[in-house]
């Protein structure tokens, strides 16, 4: 679901890759594809091209299409690439799919390459603008978002697009309090530093978003993974990995710790704190050490990752150190690391109805994890979404709760399985959802066991974020009457993908080529329907930042809705005299709950800068909205932390370019502010009051109290107790 977005970023980061220092610098060497990406790139077509559940031959409408995507992906706002470029590329538009089917993969590094070259153009350009500054009284404004918008056409309006935006990073750092000279010093390290970046991009990750051009022309949610994305996803959804258990983040050019995983070989050794920089590594008591200082995030991982009980030694600049301090060195055994901060969680909200005290069980589920390999090996705690679930299901009974509410906002999916055994926790023994091959054969998953985890009243809360498994289990619980589903229409994501390993199938006993994850099938609901495109609409609709090109809808090349038979199932609950109540009673508190009010209001301004697509580059209007912006918030009297969290989401759902809240806009990208602040403004969002969440707690303190008086109904909500199922 989140690859769009993934390739997005990347697209950008590969953006500054040729930034030059001054115009006169050199290009960068030209990358070249190797062997093993040649072979990897064959492979991958022939499945595609036959077990695809869209399988297209890889003849010239394709290689168009591939072309196509290639050149959005490297480019997608059409800064970079003139028209001209884009009609003499054309020229091989056709033959991309003739050439992986050959092996040769020169034509992708051509374009490639040349992509590079117009960077470098680009930010030589851009920087010599910071040489004689802008003049900020001139009326003018810049259009930020281009992705709609065509080629440009000339020299000279690429030159005046980059002049545009280098003064609008101006401004808004001067916006920020920053002087001149500051200004200057942040703009010139900042594409320094990306120069420095992006100069160690290797031919992999060329290769990986070519490859993702190939899958993504076919269909959205067809994509490469390389070596090692291909285990990053793996550790993703097993939720563990051998390491010292320390996240790292990179600023200025070292790998900075930020956070200190509890347990962990690096916490319990009490010499490791959050800011230290690790600027070398050796493996084992006597091995190397590796200067890291500059390198890639990832590379530096990697190297600090190993086998279990071996020795890791690093070399560490405290965090309280100049770059000339004293360094220290560190020796750490590694050791299993539990990803706990991404797996499920629960606590327990309450809301006062009347003279009585409801109490919510809350479980937040952060994807569908599970461990394949431990549970193939039947491993007998292996590790799994539904599992964990069934724990904090089982603790919040002993903590007496009246509701659940599971909390799968920005849950992007993950194991088909664990959707279906979650719902199984709720709904006991029955079908949850309908598969559909290429083949157009139709299949049912179904969840064997009788037993339930929970019985009472059942609330779901999704957003635009919660797709794929996360639509599964809620489709399933509104097809069966099982609870209320609240918050914002989903994604729209109604496919199921399969892992493949390429280094499995050539028998490579170590990874070389990646894996495919491959669209084999789509996913129906019970009832007949499918979460594709349209998503699943929540029984209690929630005020929503709308991101047009945010969900299925937003490509144009998914997979359009379709409806097959309903499978035969019983609902387990009726809710349709319950809803009309529960709408009511959420409308008249929400219309009086000034949080709302100030969220309704933030979306509001939100769209209207999305819709003009516009920023002024003059100082004094920019300063008149600045001060409008302030003067709105100020009138909140007093600004409570839901107002402060509604407002700050809106300002981190904007783009960099100045779509967000000029009050809030420090001109700053994350790496160029220090790791306190970032940290401390991390945890004021978390610890912030959850306008949606509290809400929906209420939802079902209602839904509680209105079942407590109304006998009658409350035996057509649950029609026929999931409780018979159990054994």
């Amino acid at each position: 679901m989140k690859q769009k977005l993934l390739w997005l970023v990347l697209a950008l980061t590969l953006a500054a890759r040729a930034a030059a220092l001054d115009a006169g610098t050199a290009y960068l060497p030209e990358l070249r594809p190797e062997p093993q990406e040649a072979r990897a790139a064959h492979m991958a077509a022939a499945l595609l091209s036959r077990y695809h559940y869209r399988a297209l031959p890889l003849d010239d409408a394709l290689s168009g299409k591939i072309f196509d995507q290639y050149l959005k992906s490297m480019d997608p706002e059409k800064v970079f690439f003139l028209q001209a470029d884009v009609d003499r590329l054309a020229v091989d538009r056709n033959k991309l799919g003739a050439a992986i089917l050959k092996e040769d993969l020169a034509i992708p590094f051509d374009i490639f390459n040349l992509y590079e070259r117009r960077v470098v153009e680009r930010f030589s350009y851009a920087r010599t603008l910071l040489k004689t500054g802008f003049d900020f009284e001139r009326i003018e404004s810049y259009q930020y978002a281009r992705d709609k918008q065509a080629w440009l056409q000339t020299e000279s309006a690429a030159n005046e697009l980059w002049r545009k935006r280098v003064k609008n990073d101006w401004l808004r750092l001067k916006l920020a309090g920053k002087d001149d000279k500051n200004i200057v010093e942040i703009l010139d390290k900042r594409y320094e530093h990306l120069l420095k970046r992006i100069g160690l991009i290797k031919s992999a990750d060329a290769f990986q978003i070519y490859m993702n051009a190939y899958t993504m022309a076919i269909e959205p949610h067809t994509n490469y993974l390389g070596p090692r994305a291909a285990a990053d996803f793996d550790i993703s959804m097993r939720l563990s990995l051998v390491g010292i258990g320390a996240v790292l983040t990179e600023l200025d050019e070292y790998a900075t710790i930020r956070e200190l995983v509890p347990g962990g070989p690096a916490s319990l050794s009490g010499q490791l704190k959050v800011g230290d920089r690790i600027v070398g590594v050796a493996q084992g008591e006597g091995g190397v050490m590796t200067d890291v200082m500059g390198w890639r995030l990832d590379d530096t991982v990697e190297q600090i990752r190993g086998a279990a009980d071996s020795v890791v030694r690093l070399d560490v600049l405290t965090a309280d150190a100049g770059p000339d301090g004293r360094h220290k060195l560190v020796t750490l055994v590694r050791k299993p690391i539990s990803l706990k901060e991404q797996a499920a969680k629960s606590s327990v909200q309450t809301v006062a109805d009347g003279n009585a005290t409801r109490r919510t069980g809350v479980i937040s589920l952060p994807s569908f994890y599970e461990d394949f390999a431990a549970r193939q090996s039947r491993d007998p705690n292996y590790r799994s979404a539904t599992r964990d679930v069934a724990r904090l299901l089982a603790d919040l009974k002993k903590q007496k709760v009246d509701s659940v509410l599971i909390d799968l906002r920005n849950n992007g999916g993950g194991s088909l399985l664990e959707a279906v055994e979650l719902t199984g926790l709720f709904v006991g023994k029955g079908p949850v959802v309908q598969q559909r091959n290429a083949r157009g054969e139709i299949s049912v998953e179904r969840d064997p066991r009788a037993g339930v985890a929970w019985d009472g009243p059942l609330g779901v809360l999704i957003n635009r974020g919660s797709a794929s498994a996360s639509e599964i289990f809620a489709a399933a619980i509104q097809d069966y009457g099982r609870g209320l589903i609240m918050g914002e229409p989903s994604f729209g994501k109604g496919t199921v993908q399969s892992m493949i390993d390429l280094d499995q199938m050539a028998k490579n006993a170590k990874p070389q080529l990646g894996e495919l994850k491959m669209t084999i099938a789509q996913f129906f609901r019970i009832n007949g329907g499918t979460t594709q495109l349209r998503g699943v609409k929540p029984d209690i609709l929630f005020p929503a930042f709308d991101d047009a090109d945010f969900g299925e809808s937003s490509y144009d090349n998914a997979l359009p809705w379709v409806q097959i038979r309903a499978a035969d199932y019983s609902p387990v609950g009726d809710l349709e005299g319950l809803l009309p109540i529960l709408s009511t009673l959420h409308e008249a508190r929400v219309k009086s709950d000034p949080d709302f009010r100030y969220l309704n209001e933030d979306i509001a301004a939100f769209k209207l800068r999305r819709k003009k697509n516009l920023v002024s580059l003059n100082e004094a209007e920019r300063r008149e909205e600045r001060d409008l912006e302030e003067a709105r918030l100020k009138s909140r009297k007093p600004m409570t932390d839901a107002g402060k969290a509604a407002h700050e989401e809106g300002v981190s759902q904007a783009p960099a370019a100045g779509l967000g809240s000029a009050a809030a806009d420090d001109g700053l990208q994350a790496d160029e502010r220090k790791l306190t602040r970032e940290l401390a403004t991390e945890k004021r969002q978390k610890d912030a009051k959850d306008v949606l969440l509290i809400e929906a707690v209420r939802i079902l303190g209602d839904e509680v109290g209105v079942l407590k008086s109304d006998l009658k109904l409350a035996s057509r909500v649950k029609a026929r107790s999931v409780l018979e199922n159990m054994p």
